[in-house]
């Protein structure tokens, strides 16, 4: 895994534009950065990457099977109770999954460790699954990149191939929050993929959903919503007005409602209490468990980990994440601002992001159904990724 300087396309703001890509800056600031890109071996991307990946999958898998039936642990993840059941229907029936990212940290040496899956709404999927396979094609062959390059990502033949089980007589309805460019050409780019699948599809802001007679969701024409695929939270829908309609399991929502259990931080302990030792994962607890007297956080973590991360089981983004540099939690390193500050939070051993002259590298691996299908890099001054780090192109030669 190396990083390498590359010219930037010269008419890139025309290409960004032709492409829809009306995110590639952001407040002003470069998000979409070619002046540089990092290159694997095929065995890197294959064995270290790729493998590890499917193999956590399944290990998460599992855990839904262990969390939907006990309530204990729905307890811990905090689940409100309100959804148990219903949770529970939506795995017994295996509601279909489209897709979901795992961030790794990792520098080309030893196992990649996981830091965290965003199972319910991974964001950077057009640039990994498009834009940087629209970059690769354009560069091949000049400058640096070699001409036979390839590229670990098969997202969007993956994503077209998956979208077609949603394929019936209903049509399938994207919906996002109004105001924000990069969530609108997200599910713009999905929902592309989803006619290339042969769906019937419409857009609908999710502040546009009403409900009609018998507590059905309908659209501004009045239209019964059979299927959708939401960019927006499964634990904010819990806690919204219409969040008990949920519970009739009458609409089939992309992702599931069984997703509520992966996208939770909490599956870190849980992984790492039926997984310990496992090369991919970290050492991982509850607070409550942390806190119970006469625990001992160096005992438990080992003496190969020296710092530990402090994380709300919701946050996105960065948000409300704290690293520390000891194990005493006395030495901050970093930390970030945000609105998770009053959620249950983890404890996880830390696995700093590597570093590339003075940036921070998070790679994210892509699941589409159950298949890895892709990668795509985040680079930030910091050592919490954010909304706002930069994406960054890869390669494969080797």
């Amino acid at each position: 895994m190396i990083r390498i300087t590359c010219a930037p396309r010269r008419d890139l703001p025309a290409i960004a534009a032709r492409y829809g890509f009306n995110f590639h800056i952001i407040d002003d600031e470069v998000y979409w950065d070619e002046t540089r890109a990092y290159r694997f071996t095929l065995r890197q991307i294959e064995q270290d990457i790729e493998a590890p990946t499917e193999e956590l999958h399944q290990m998460c898998l599992d855990l839904v099977d262990r969390v939907t039936g006990d309530e204990e642990l729905l307890t811990a993840l905090a689940i409100p109770p309100l959804y148990w059941d219903a949770i529970a229907r939506s795995w017994q029936r295996r509601e279909p999954s489209l897709y979901g990212r795992m961030d790794f940290s990792w520098g080309g040496q030893g196992p990649v460790k996981l830091l965290e899956y965003n199972a319910d709404t991974p964001t950077s999927l057009y640039e990994a699954a498009f834009f940087q396979w629209q970059w690769l094609t354009d560069v091949a062959g000049k400058g640096p990149v070699p001409h036979d390059a390839d590229q670990f990502n098969s997202l969007q033949e993956k994503l077209i191939s998956r979208l077609a089980l949603w394929r019936n007589q209903h049509p399938l309805y994207f919906c996002c929050c109004q105001g924000s460019a990069e969530d609108r050409g997200t599910v713009q780019y999905l929902e592309d993929c989803a006619k290339q699948a042969g769906l019937a599809t419409r857009f609908l802001f999710l502040e546009e959903i009403g409900m009609g007679v018998g507590g059905v969701l309908t659209d501004m024409q009045d239209r019964v919503i059979e299927q959708a695929f939401k960019l927006y939270p499964l634990e904010w829908m819990l806690r919204d007005e219409f969040g008990p309609l949920l519970r009739k399991g009458r609409e089939q929502w992309i992702e599931p409602l069984w997703k509520t259990v992966l996208s939770n931080k909490g599956i870190l302990p849980l992984l790492w209490r039926w997984h310990r030792g496992h090369p991919n994962l970290l050492p991982a607890w509850f607070a409550g468990e942390v806190e119970k007297p006469g625990w001992r956080l160096a005992e438990e973590m080992g003496s190969q980990w020296q710092g530990f991360v402090s994380k709300p089981l919701f946050s996105r983004e960065g948000a409300n994440i704290t690293l520390y540099a000891d194990r005493d939690g006395r030495q901050t390193l970093a930390s970030e601002p945000g609105e998770y500050g009053d959620e249950p939070r983890i404890w996880q051993a830390s696995a700093p992001l590597p570093r590339f002259g003075n940036d921070h590298t998070l790679i994210g691996s892509w699941i589409v159904g159950d298949s890895a299908a892709g990668i795509g890099i985040r680079e930030d001054n910091g050592p919490i990724t954010k909304d706002s780090s930069r994406f960054i192109p890869h390669f494969i030669a080797g």
